[in-house]
């Protein structure tokens, strides 16, 4: 068997993954068609010599492709959303598709498409796919922490970003609940809404920062915490100064001694719980995000 060939046949070992792929970045089954050809020309002119994950490395050229696709489009001012409805697709894996059938569909195409391109690939490939953060970094040119924040907004968005008044009032009753303990130094409340199996991320910009002041007494940071007591341990009084704030259309926290977000502590609430908190304070991230200090919860509109 000539090398050609050889090629040939482990990318159509590969095609209906890549095909699903590009079908959830693009939401077109003709532009996914067209997005794959592209990997296959790329992949055939390629030394895959080095190579040691065939499928991975297949996922990232078609990823790569897309989101080229996807930044063209946007520069090109499509159609409007309401005028434009996904393809349907065939030839996907049956098993996968029914793992996925929930959260992939018309709808939630229709949503993906009001993402960014980056923010749409981050999420389709960790969600959907299972990419870990440091392979999807390099494709989207941004940090392993921007990767992971570029997923937490799409997902946040995707999951409904403009959350109702009622959710948004019980995110800020918890919220409230963990800076009140957090200041109080008081452990048993701090536990209370805390998952069991919490875990808190710090971005390296945080870490730096808190290594920085431990000649003053600060507390030590690690970039990842898990479990509740540690980072009940790791939180208490560091959060003396947050306030509530709307992060990407969540109830959050922040810092801003002068009105202008510092630090973010992104939280992600399920079931009356913080299930992760996400401590950024690289200002590049920080920027990225959409922050809304909070006075009063947003009333409910009952037109």
């Amino acid at each position: 068997m000539d090398s050609h060939q050889w090629l040939a046949e482990r990318f159509e070992d590969n095609r209906t993954h890549l095909r699903a792929v590009a079908y959830r970045m693009l939401g077109s089954r003709a532009e996914a068609e067209d997005a794959v050809q592209d990997a296959w020309l790329r992949f055939s002119r390629s030394d895959t010599s080095g190579v040691d994950n065939l499928g991975g490395w297949l996922t990232t050229i078609v990823a790569r492709v897309c989101l080229n696709m996807l930044q063209s489009r946007r520069s090109r001012r499509e159609e409007p959303l309401d005028q434009h409805m996904p393809d349907p697709i065939d030839g996907i894996d049956p098993e996968r598709e029914a793992v996925l059938a929930d959260s992939v569909g018309s709808a939630l195409l229709v949503v993906l498409d009001t993402l960014a391109p980056a923010e749409r690939l981050a999420f389709v490939l960790h969600d959907l796919f299972a990419v870990p953060f440091d392979e999807i970094a390099p494709i989207v040119a941004r940090s392993q922490a921007a990767a992971r924040q570029l997923a937490s907004r799409a997902r946040r968005r995707v999951q409904g970003a403009a959350a109702a008044p009622t959710d948004l009032t019980r995110q800020r009753e918890v919220v409230d609940a963990f800076l009140a303990a957090s200041r109080n130094g008081d452990f048993e409340a701090l536990v209370a809404v805390l998952d069991p199996d919490i875990v808190l991320r710090a971005d390296l910009a945080s870490v730096n920062a808190a290594a920085a002041r431990r000649a003053e007494g600060a507390p030590a940071l690690a970039s990842e915490v898990r479990g509740a007591a540690a980072v009940v341990d790791t939180f208490s009084g560091r959060a003396a100064a947050a306030q509530p704030a709307l992060i990407d259309g969540a109830v959050g926290a922040v810092w801003a001694p002068d009105g202008t977000p510092r630090v973010v502590f992104d939280f992600t609430i399920t079931a009356g719980k913080i299930v992760a908190i996400d401590l950024l304070s690289d200002p590049e991230l920080v920027r990225g995000l959409d922050v809304t200090i909070l006075g009063e919860l947003p009333e409910a509109d009952d037109s």
